[in-house]
């Protein structure tokens, strides 16, 4: 009996074949999947035993097994695909791209290849994803999987009609195509249209098909719709309790809307079984690290900050955080229904982690729902980040997608926080890049239909930088042609889910064509010089950055103010402002060097250095008031490790009775643990004399006194203080008894 045990069982691993189990696990037949899977990994084949291991995820025997394999038949291209796949599912994209690199090298029309090169490309949101896609249907026209992958990538882009069109050319494939029928699902849910029909097609053919509410639910986050997802990936991990992809990205959502805890047990639950990808181990790591945050509630904000900087940013984040919510409640008509929690990382890799993946980020910062995640100043080179911009650009978009409940294109959203972002002040906001100019050159910005594309698949280096300057003078445009008041008639429109073209047509009395030829005249317009003198610009900014290597000053003055007109717009390194004021000092021109720096200031320029150089002539120069507003743009840009900076506008704003400024800058001071602590106690004991709040000033004093006991200047005014508290005593006349 035992013997004949033995043949049997041999028998039937001969006959499982993977495309068998697949189709059992495809239709929910978890019992007798895991059974095939069992055979083939008992087969004398490695390639069967790889994919046997794998039916039952034991990755690693299957990627020792996939590697025998391949060794053992060198020519099999589809063994290579196979072995990338699992790669590609367990965290490896590079190693896996080189499988299917390698495959095609051999069989250069194997459609699974290019499947594969598309599934990883989608990962990155690379435009070359549908290229491979296609690819694969022409050696393939019968790949079900790559025509899912269309309609996928077609709904990230924002196109449901595409997508839908995708979707059911795989449902003709297949009447089994599930992840289409999820893509039409989706779709559904996201145009706030009954969705279950689609679900429940699924259910009959796999009523435990849990990636069919992960992928609904990944669509549903790529259009904001965080609460929506959450519960799709809740109704996933119903389905398949061991579906720890979707245990991982419940989790990271989760944490998206503040809800930490339960977004740990998730992340822990998901790591502890294995699934250790990126973004599981990464997002672990950082709630770790919380414990070296601060978090303030005051009201209606929540301010989380690293406690080696939470001293010093917190004066400055506050306020403007509630600067901006004051703002927008009046300019949108809306109110927030909770605080609004602001996050600020002084690690750029703990900032990226926050928010991975997410496409289309500036990098800067991101918005989920009335939660704010964004850099810190001092994680960024200084001049390069204009942190109190960001900060307004993402309060616009908490307040838009509120008021529209998540309903808006990507396009809009952006579009708007960028307009908002020069409208508190016109040198915040990002300058008109070389890279901009050489899109308006070369005619590469989309149509307004079709602008959200250009935020998610960039088809080339730079477009997303392209599509925030598009969609930011798309609504520049707007408002200086139709209002502010039509912007938010637009926002409203969205918010019942009608598209871009029902929305310029209805609100704008015009076809989309038309607004683009209208809107595309007037950029050219703005730019048309600039674009035109950008190859002229770049070689005499050349030969205008040799003359000031040179000391050849006459030069810089005489070429200098030509060069900077073909692009005004230019206050990176080496540009033509700087060269010419260095000229005007070298010839002792402090008030042309200073006027020079002064429109440097204004265009945006914002190396802290410069503008401290212009704050320092203009104090020389006796325009005390236009040196400390030069001094308080730098707070805005840089106001970490610079204690100079915050001590002379602190003594600036307490000259000119800015009692609060020069707290704030005085305490700065104290924040940065100076060398001298006596010294800045005692100037922030000034700055609060001043104010008359004298308890506050002698509280300085005495820690003052603390770090140098002996410091004369505390010791005096603590007297003095002393003095001025008895005699307001003695001067207060008897009570009646």
């Amino acid at each position: 009996m035992k013997f004949l045990a033995i043949i049997l069982l041999a028998a039937s691993a001969v006959q499982a074949a993977p495309a068998d189990c697949h189709l059992l696990r495809h239709r929910g037949k978890r019992v007798e999947a895991r059974v095939c899977y069992q055979e083939l990994a008992l087969s004398r084949d490695a390639y069967l035993r790889a994919e046997g291991a794998w039916g039952l995820a034991d990755y690693t025997d299957a990627n020792n097994q996939f590697r025998a394999a391949v060794a053992a038949a060198p020519k099999n291209a589809g063994y290579r695909v196979r072995w990338g796949r699992l790669l590609l599912e367990r965290f490896n994209r590079a190693e896996a791209a080189t499988l299917f690199q390698e495959a095609l090298e051999i069989d250069p029309k194997h459609a699974g290849a290019f499947l594969g090169l598309a599934l990883v490309a989608s990962e990155g949101y690379e435009s070359k994803a549908v290229e491979f896609a296609r690819k694969a249907l022409e050696d393939d026209p019968k790949l079900v999987e790559a025509q899912e992958l269309l309609a996928s990538l077609a709904l990230e882009d924002s196109n449901p009609a595409k997508a839908m069109e995708e979707a059911d050319k795989a449902l003709q494939l297949s009447t089994e195509a599930l992840d289409a029928m999820a893509v039409r699902a989706a779709v559904e849910q996201i145009a706030d249209r009954p969705y279950q029909g689609w679900v429940e097609k699924i259910a009959k053919v796999n009523p435990v098909y849990g990636r069919a509410h992960a992928s609904i639910a990944h669509h549903l986050v790529m259009n904001r719709r965080y609460e929506d997802a959450i519960a799709q990936y809740r109704r996933a991990i119903e389905l398949e309790p061991d579906f720890w992809e979707a245990r991982s990205e419940l989790g990271i959502n989760l944490m998206r809307l503040g809800l930490e805890q339960e977004a740990r047990e998730q992340l822990e639950l998901a790591y502890e079984n294995g699934y250790k990808d990126s973004a599981t181990t990464n997002t672990l790591r950082l709630m770790d690290s919380y414990k070296n945050f601060v978090t303030y509630k005051t009201g209606n904000t929540i301010v989380r900050l690293h406690k080696k900087e939470a001293e010093l940013l917190r004066p400055y984040f506050e306020e403007e955080l509630k600067k901006a919510i004051g703002t927008f409640e009046k300019k949108y008509k809306v109110r927030l229904p909770r605080p609004v929690q602001l996050e600020v990382y002084p690690d750029h890799e703990d900032f990226a982690v926050r928010t991975m993946g997410m496409p289309g980020l500036g990098a800067l910062g991101v918005t989920f729902g009335d939660v704010v995640a964004m850099d810190s100043p001092s994680g960024r080179k200084p001049g390069t980040f204009h942190w109190a911009s960001t900060l307004w650009h993402e309060l616009s978009h908490v307040f838009v997608l509120t008021a529209t409940r998540q309903r808006v294109p990507r396009w809009f959203t952006e579009g708007l926080a960028v307009h908002e972002e020069t409208a508190v002040s016109q040198d915040w906001g990002d300058r008109v890049t070389p890279e901009i100019l050489v899109a308006v050159r070369d005619k590469k910005l989309l149509p307004v239909r079709e602008l959200d594309r250009g935020f998610i698949r960039p088809s080339y280096p730079g477009q997303i930088i392209v599509s925030y300057f598009q969609a930011g003078r798309v609504c520049d445009y707007i408002a200086g042609k139709w209002g502010f008041e039509k912007l938010l008639e637009m926002m409203h429109a969205f918010a019942e889910r009608k598209t871009t073209a029902e929305v310029v047509s209805g609100l704008l009395g015009m076809q989309p064509e038309e607004f683009d030829k209208e809107f595309l005249a007037w950029v050219e317009k703005d730019l048309g010089k600039t674009v035109s003198g950008l190859d002229e610009f770049r070689k005499r900014l050349k030969v205008l950055a040799n003359a000031a290597k040179q000391g050849k000053y006459d030069e810089v003055l005489s070429e200098g103010p030509s060069v900077r007109e073909l692009y005004p717009d230019y206050v990176e390194g080496a540009n033509a402002y700087e060269f010419i004021a260095d000229a005007h000092l070298a010839k002792g021109n402090k008030g042309e060097a200073m006027r020079v720096l002064e429109n440097y200031a204004k265009v945006g320029g914002r190396n802290p250095a410069v503008l401290k150089k212009l704050a320092g002539l203009q104090e020389e120069l006796g325009k005390t008031s236009e040196a400390a507003a030069t001094l308080n743009r730098i707070n805005y840009i840089y106001p970490v490790n610079d204690e100079d900076l915050h001590r002379r506008l602190g003594e600036l704003w307490l000259a000119q009775k800015n009692f609060p400024g020069a707290i704030r800058e005085f305490g700065a001071v104290v924040a940065l643990r100076p060398v001298d602590k006596a010294a800045a106690h005692y100037n922030l004991a000034r700055a609060y004399s001043s104010a008359s709040d004298t308890g506050q000033a002698e509280e300085q004093l005495l820690f003052a006194l603390e770090a140098a006991p002996s410091y004369r200047p505390a010791q005096k005014m603590l007297l003095q203080l002393h003095d001025q508290v008895q005699g307001k005593a003695q001067d207060t006349p008897l009570r009646k008894q």
